[in-house]
C-alpha cells in the first residue's frame, strides 16, 4: 500500500515549509500598531540562521478591518514592509485572514454586532470583501507563499463547539473564502486554518469537513496540542493525526504545534519538539510550521497574556531574541531536510493496513458520538504499537472501502464495523490476507457486545456472551500465554497487557472454538487468542481489548502489543524493512525517487541506548557514508542513516 506523503509543490516558495507562526515581540497580537522594522528583521534573522524557510503571519482583524468597507492602507503598509523583509532573509510567509481568534481570546471588529461568522448573508460578503481586498494589495509579493482563511475559526465562530454550525453552512462559507482568493488572482496555495478538527480526525463535529472542504483547498493543516498520559503515545499525536487529516490525498502541514516553556523544563521542551518533527515526517507531514516564534514578556499586561500567562512562553526564541531549545531543534530538524533533499522523497510501502472504522466521522442512525474517543485513542494506540513492532502501516478507511492490497489489516479494539467492510475483511482473507481484530464491548451499556455481523463465522468460534452483560476481567494484569508457535513468538511464551476500562469496556469475550484453533490463551485457560485459517488466509481474534486497556493506562508504553503485531507480520507476509531488537527504538524508511533509502530511527527510552538494527544492505552514516553497525541513542534521540 502507498502510504500518504502528499508534497506541498507551487511556484512562489522555498519548499519545504519549515517555519514558526510569526508576532513580533514588539506587540504580539497588536504588532501592527507597534510595528518596528528592525526589530522584525532581527527576529527573521534569527529563524533563518537556523534552517527555517518561512512564517505564517496575521491581519489582526479588527485593526486591518476597522470599517466593513474600509481597509486600513496604513497597516497595509507595514505589511508590505514586512514582506519585504522576508524577501530580504530569503523566507516566505503565509499570510492569515480572518483573524479574530488568537491564544485564548476572541476579538471582534467594532463593526461586527453579533452577527453570525457563517450564515449572516451579509457578514459572510464582509469577510468575502476583505480576503480579496487583501489578496489584491499582496498576490504579486514574492514573500507570498500561500494563504490562509482564518485562525482556528471552530473556536472563533461557535465557541468549544456550542451549536456548531451546520457542515453545509460551514462548506459554503469555505467555498466563498477560497474563491475569493481566486477571483482577486491569488495563485498560491490556500487552506483553511481551522486547525483540522473536524469530525475525520477527532471525531468531534464542529461543522468542518476535509472531505467536504477538499476541492477549495490545496492542503490542510492540523493544529495539534492535545496531551495525553503516556510519553510516547504524545511523541506519536501529531504524527497519528496527520495521518488521519490525509483522509482526502492532499498534502499535510503540521500548521500549529508547540508548548510553553512555562509547562515543561528546557531539555523536554527539546525533546518534544524532536519528537514532534521526525515521528509527523514519518506520518506523512509534509510542512512544519511552529507556535510560535517568540515569548512576549513585555507584554504581560495585555489581552491575552494577562489572563493566559502561560501563552507568554510558546515561542521558540526568548524575549530578547535568543534560541530556545525548540529553535536548536528545528535546526538541527531541517539540515536533515537537506541532507536527504526531503522534496524529492516519500514514504515507504506499506503491507499493514490500519483500519479507520467509518463510525468515527459517519453519523450513522443511532449511533453514539460518545463512541468516537474510543475509536480514536484505540487507533492511536495501535498505531503506538505499530511504530514499535517496527511495520509500517497505512491507514485504510472504512467508509472510502477498504484497501485491496494489504497482507495484513489491523482493527485495534474495534466494536463496530459495517456489513459491507465485514464481508470485505473475508473476502481478503480468503484471498491470502491475514484480519486481526481484538474485541471491544464499548464504554456504553446499550447494546454491549459486537456490532457487526457473524464474528463467529469470521473468526470460526461460537461467541458465549449473556444478553446484556458485559463479562468482566477480573484480573489486574491479562497474562497471554501461547500454546503454539505464532509467527515471532515461541509456544510457552508468555506475553502480559495491563487491564484497564470502565464496567462496560473492561470485559472480555467468551467464545469456543468453531473451526479456529486457540494459540493462547488466559491466566484461567480460556481463549484469548485464535487463529482461524480460511481459503488462502486467516484471521486472528484477541478476545480481550488490548489497545483499549493499553490506551486507558498511563506510562504503559512500550507495552506487549508490539510483540503480537510483530508475530502477525511475520505470519501474514507483511514486509518490515528494517527492524531494531528493542520495542524504545522505532525503525521506518523514506525512498527519494533517485532510489536511495534512509532510515530513520528514534527512540522513546529516557536512557542512553545502543542497538543493532537489521535491515537488507548496509546502513551508512550522512555525514562521511561510512558503515554503521551500532547505533548509540541519547534519550528520546533520532539517528538518519543512509541504506545501501
Amino acid at each position: 500500500m502507498r502510504r500518504h506523503s502528499a508534497q506541498l509543490t507551487h511556484d512562489h516558495a522555498v519548499l519545504p515549509w519549515l517555519g514558526a507562526n510569526f508576532w513580533s515581540r514588539t506587540g504580539g497580537p497588536l504588532m501592527w500598531r507597534d510595528y518596528d522594522p528592525k526589530t522584525v528583521r532581527e527576529e527573521l534573522a534569527v529563524l533563518r540562521e537556523h534552517g527555517l524557510t518561512m512564517t505564517r503571519s496575521f491581519f489582526y482583524w479588527p485593526d486591518f478591518h476597522p470599517e466593513p468597507s474600509r481597509i486600513d492602507e496604513e497597516l497595509c503598509d507595514r505589511f508590505r514592509d514586512f514582506l519585504d523583509a522576508h524577501t530580504e532573509a530569503g523566507m516566505g510567509t503565509v499570510p492569515t485572514f480572518i483573524v479574530g481568534h488568537m491564544s485564548g481570546e476572541n476579538w471582534d471588529p467594532v463593526w461586527r454586532g453579533g452577527r453570525d461568522l457563517y450564515e449572516d448573508v451579509w457578514l459572510v460578503g464582509r469577510q468575502a470583501w476583505f480576503v480579496s481586498q487583501m489578496t489584491r494589495r499582496f498576490k504579486d509579493h514574492p514573500a507570498v507563499t500561500g494563504w490562509l482563511i482564518t485562525n482556528e475559526m471552530p473556536g472563533y465562530g461557535r465557541i468549544y463547539q456550542e451549536n456548531p454550525p451546520s457542515g453545509d453552512v460551514v462548506t459554503a462559507w469555505a467555498q466563498f473564502m477560497c474563491d475569493a482568493v481566486r477571483a482577486a488572482g491569488g495563485t498560491q496555495p490556500v487552506s483553511l486554518g481551522d486547525g483540522a478538527w473536524g469530525i475525520e480526525v477527532t471525531g468531534r463535529d464542529n461543522g468542518f469537513s476535509l472531505r467536504d472542504t477538499a476541492e477549495y483547498v490545496d492542503f490542510v493543516g492540523p493544529h495539534v496540542y492535545r496531551s495525553d498520559t503516556d510519553r510516547p503515545r504524545q511523541h506519536y499525536r501529531a504524527a497519528f493525526e496527520c495521518e488521519l487529516a490525509a483522509v482526502t490525498g492532499q498534502p499535510v502541514v503540521l500548521e500549529e504545534f508547540g508548548l510553553s516553556t512555562d509547562t515543561v523544563s528546557a531539555a523536554n521542551a527539546g525533546i518534544f519538539y524532536r519528537q514532534t518533527l521526525h515521528n509527523s515526517l514519518l506520518g506523512g507531514a509534509t510542512g512544519w510550521i511552529a507556535w510560535n516564534n517568540t515569548d512576549y514578556d513585555a507584554l504581560w499586561d495585555r489581552s491575552p497574556y494577562d489572563h493566559h500567562p502561560f501563552e507568554m512562553h510558546f515561542g521558540i526564541t526568548d524575549s530578547t531574541g535568543r534560541p530556545k531549545e525548540p529553535l536548536r531543534e528545528l535546526a538541527d530538524f531541517a539540515a536533515v531536510l537537506e541532507r536527504v533533499d526531503f522534496a524529492r522523497c516519500r514514504r515507504a510501502d506499506a503491507d499493514a493496513a490500519l483500519v479507520v472504522p467509518a463510525f468515527l466521522e459517519r453519523g450513522y442512525p443511532y449511533s453514539r458520538p460518545a463512541d468516537r474517543p474510543l475509536i480514536f485513542t484505540s487507533l492511536h494506540q495501535g498505531y503506538v504499537a505499530a511504530r514499535g513492532a517496527d511495520l509500517p502501516v497505512a491507514l485504510t478507511r472504512e467508509a472510502d472501502g477498504l484497501a485491496e492490497d494489504a497482507a495484513l489489516y489491523l482493527l485495534p479494539s474495534t466494536r463496530q464495523l459495517t456489513t459491507r467492510t465485514r464481508r470485505a475483511l473475508e473476502r481478503r482473507a480468503r484471498e491470502g490476507a491475514t484480519v486481526y481484530l481484538s474485541f471491544c464491548s464499548g464504554e456504553h451499556p446499550g447494546t454491549r457486545g459486537p456490532w457487526f455481523d457473524d464474528l463467529d463465522g469470521l473468526f470460526g468460534v461460537e461467541l458465549q456472551l449473556s444478553y446484556g452483560v458485559a463479562e468482566p476481567i477480573e484480573d489486574d494484569v491479562l497474562e497471554m500465554t501461547f500454546t503454539e508457535e505464532f509467527g515471532t513468538i515461541k509456544a510457552g511464551e508468555t506475553l502480559t497487557f495491563p487491564v484497564a476500562g470502565n464496567e462496560d469496556s473492561r470485559a472480555y469475550l467468551p467464545v469456543v472454538p468453531n473451526g479456529a484453533r486457540v494459540v493462547a490463551t488466559d491466566a484461567h485457560g480460556r481463549p484469548a487468542l485464535l487463529r482461524h485459517d480460511t481459503g488462502q488466509g486467516r484471521t486472528v481474534l484477541a478476545t480481550y481489548p488490548l489497545e483499549h486497556m493499553a490506551a486507558r493506562t498511563a506510562r504503559v508504553n512500550p507495552e506487549q502489543t508490539h510483540r503480537l503485531y510483530a508475530a502477525l507480520a511475520e505470519i501474514a507476509g507483511a514486509a518490515r524493512p528494517v527492524t531494531v531488537d528493542s520495542p524504545y527504538v522505532a525503525a521506518d524508511t523514506l525512498v527519494h525517487e533517485d532510489g536511495r533509502r534512509f532510515v530513520w530511527l528514534v527512540s522513546q527510552s529516557g536512557t542512553e541506548l545502543t542497538v543493532r538494527p537489521s535491515a537488507d544492505g548496509t546502513l551508512h552514516s550522512l555525514d562521511d557514508g561510512d558503515p554503521v553497525r551500532d547505533v548509540t541513542l541519547p534519550p528520546y534521540g533520532v539517528r538518519v542513516l543512509e541504506q545501501r
